[in-house]
């Protein structure tokens, strides 16, 4: 197990140190979940939704990309029910 001490800045900030972003995949704007669990705080990434996941891909590869997350499943009920 890592343990690495880190500060709280004036306002309230820690950093997160590099080796647990880049472990955990973190990128600045990535959210983060804040959980007391009896004496002790635990930091976790949020489940991902998948059209936040090809967003992302597709961000990466510099393309634009806009989803619609029910419309391939209301054109299969269209053709199903006429």
């Amino acid at each position: 197990m890592i343990e690495i001490t880190m500060k709280v800045g004036p306002k309230g900030q820690v950093v997160i140190p590099k080796v647990f972003r880049t472990a955990f995949k973190m990128a600045p704007g990535s959210d983060v979940i804040f959980a007391a669990e009896k004496d002790k705080l635990v930091l976790r990434r949020p489940a991902t939704k998948a059209t936040d996941l090809f967003e992302d891909i597709a961000k990466r590869r510099n393309k634009k990309l806009k989803m619609h997350p029910h419309e391939a499943y209301e054109e299969e009920l269209e053709e199903r029910l006429g």
